[in-house]
């Protein structure tokens, strides 16, 4: 290297450094500018049954469908989405009960019915060769429609999903206890709808790596403000497949799973550590027995992953995707 050239290369490094200065005096997080409290889609909406659901409908191209669980809703992909939209539509809905959906009370809100609705969405946009993107509760919704319709799906992108190995939970304790005080009709609904624990607590505080900011926090508030408004995210705990109840869902997420072991449907896996649902080594326990998958490390987080890593899952997916549209 001639001395010129050195000199060159060292007046470059030296701005490279000062800059980096600069940018950690602004900030402490040099991943600032990857979270924001915007949701910039237009709002959309669609009666089914009497019920009206918000949903965005956005770009063209491969069809990319976004579904949350319990208790969030779309918002939670508002961070994750800007890195998939440039490569395909744009497809989110929040399930009836969550965001800008209605919120209706009654014996009949189950996962079955949130599956119906599911299934009718999806027939009445004409949505075809989706890509799944799922999380939670929506992950065993997703993955429920691939698997009964498994020639409309290209892909399907989990995490923190409600699947074996973790889920049917035989034994009500260990993981299962918490969970079985939250089915408890005496404490879950002071937990859960009283004291508004799944957001306060579980969602609200569950970033590893930042906290959410106050606009964050609000917008996840909203729809629960209310006692009165909480029926849903009671309902959720009391749907998830433990100690052999409720039957029906048992059934589901063990026929998931038998799916997911057998279908050669393109699967990616993203997971953190040290996660909730899907630790590494249940991932790794899905590489290994999952066919056709894929399993991407995306930082460090817990079950709101998409709060602490959402870069990491957007890049993800599209790098994912990318390699499944070239087969």
């Amino acid at each position: 290297m001639t001395d010129k050239s050195l000199i060159g290369w060292l007046a470059t490094l030296l701005l490279l450094c000062t800059t980096s200065l600069s940018l950690a005096q602004e900030s402490d997080d040099p991943r600032a500018d990857v979270f924001s409290a915007d949701f910039p889609w237009a709002s959309q909406y669609i009666t089914l049954n009497e019920n009206r659901f918000h949903y965005i409908d956005e770009g063209e191209g491969p069809t990319f469908l976004f579904l949350h669980g319990n208790p969030t809703s779309m918002y939670l992909w508002r961070n994750v989405i800007p890195h998939v939209a440039p490569h395909g539509r744009i497809v989110a809905l929040d399930n009836l009960g969550f965001g800008g959906s209605d919120q209706p009370i009654g014996p009949d809100y189950t996962f079955q019915m949130h599956y119906d609705y599911l299934e009718a969405f999806i027939e009445a946009l004409e949505l075809e060769d989706i890509t799944l993107v799922v999380h939670d509760w929506g992950s065993v919704m997703g993955l429920q429609y691939a698997r009964l319709h498994e020639e409309n799906v290209r892909g399907v992108v989990f995490m923190e999903a409600i699947i074996p190995p973790r889920f049917p939970i035989a034994d009500p304790g260990g993981m299962g206890a918490l969970f079985s005080r939250f089915r408890d009709e005496e404490q879950g609904r002071e937990l859960l709808i009283e004291q508004n624990l799944f957001i306060e607590q579980i969602l609200l505080e569950s970033p590893r790596t930042r906290e959410m900011s106050e606009q964050e926090k609000a917008v996840y508030r909203e729809p629960f403000s209310e006692p009165g408004r909480r029926y849903p995210i009671y309902v959720w705990p009391n749907e998830l497949p433990i100690g052999g109840e409720p039957a029906r869902n048992v059934a589901v997420v063990e026929a998931i799973g038998e799916w997911l072991q057998s279908s050669p449907t393109p699967k990616l896996l993203q997971y953190v550590s040290p996660g909730a649902l899907i630790p590494p080594e249940a991932a790794d326990w899905m590489a290994e027995n999952y066919r056709n998958i894929e399993t991407q490390f995306v930082g460090y987080g817990g079950h709101y992953l998409q709060e602490d890593a959402p870069q990491a899952i957007g890049r993800g997916i599209v790098d994912w995707h990318r390699r499944l549209m070239a087969r």
